[in-house]
């Protein structure tokens, strides 16, 4: 057991390392509820928060485990390889609400009759395989135009989990890559033949669509409120705030508050599945 005064300088250590600032960082996503929650504390509160989008999941995840940062913000489950990166970490997951990702396409794909995909067909396009919408049920020849996820972002690790069983098994491509979800949507938006991964919440459905899944049962799967809540869309999603341990100071005051009832308000204003809405 530590000396009391060893313990003291510890604690000390650390709160000086922060310097009073409550600092998070990573997954886009789950910022839209996180970075409200930031500003009803500081203005009710008087608390200093600093929110960063910085690398995504893998950016709060590295950013927690390497001390930069109190909580991280992942919109994908913690692996075995990120819990073994940093061992000296006692990851602390907490579930605040549901996502999915979805494949989405720009407005002139989507007026080309191409709906659906197929786990096949998304793998095929994701090697290369196929390159023109007209393959896949468009009515006029087009030019596929894939803009990956960055890997290490969670929405990327989910969508090649859903083809590969794992990121590990994901063989390695060369397409154009893009960060948030802010850029996903404008660079899709504006490019003719667009498709990429984002998070279902930011599907418009004027600019971008977010195409069904077709499952092994050949029927398609949107993704849904109600999909989602019962996990029958493939690439449902956990959406979690990280901290090292238990929540504790002004880290634990803002993980209630998104637990709490106008927390998770937060987390439904923004398109996600609040957790009473989930199916267990």
């Amino acid at each position: 057991m530590k000396p009391l005064f060893t313990l003291a300088l510890s604690l000390a250590v650390v709160g000086s390392a922060f310097g009073g600032t409550l600092k998070i960082n990573g997954s886009t996503t789950v910022n839209l509820p996180v970075a409200e929650a930031a500003e009803i504390l500081r203005a009710e509160q008087k608390m200093d928060i600093q929110v960063d989008t910085q690398g995504g999941s893998s950016g709060g995840i590295s950013m927690l485990g390497d001390g930069q940062v109190q909580v991280g913000m992942i919109s994908k489950r913690l692996s075995d390889d990120d819990r073994k990166k940093y061992p000296q970490v006692a990851f602390k997951e907490t579930h605040i609400g549901e996502d999915a990702v979805a494949l989405i396409v720009s407005k002139d794909v989507w007026d080309n009759g191409v709906h659906t995909l197929t786990k096949v067909q998304a793998k095929d396009i994701y090697e290369g395989k196929v390159t023109n919408w007209k393959e896949l049920g468009g009515a006029k020849s087009q030019r596929i135009a894939f803009f990956n996820k960055e890997p290490g972002r969670g929405t990327w690790e989910v969508f090649v989990h859903w083809l590969y069983g794992s990121p590990k098994a994901a063989p390695q491509v060369s397409f154009p890559e893009v960060g948030g979800n802010e850029e996903t949507r404008n660079k899709v938006a504006s490019t003719r033949g667009a498709l990429s991964q984002l998070s279902s919440s930011w599907a418009d459905g004027k600019r971008v669509f977010a195409l069904a899944l077709v499952g092994n049962d050949g029927k398609p799967v949107e993704p849904t409120e109600a999909n989602i809540a019962t996990h029958q869309y493939p690439m449902s999603r956990p959406l979690f705030v990280l901290t090292n341990g238990e929540p504790a100071g002004e880290a634990k005051t803002l993980v209630e508050f998104l637990l709490g009832e106008r927390g998770q308000e937060l987390v439904k204003k923004h398109g996600y599945l609040p957790l009473k809405a989930l199916k267990q």
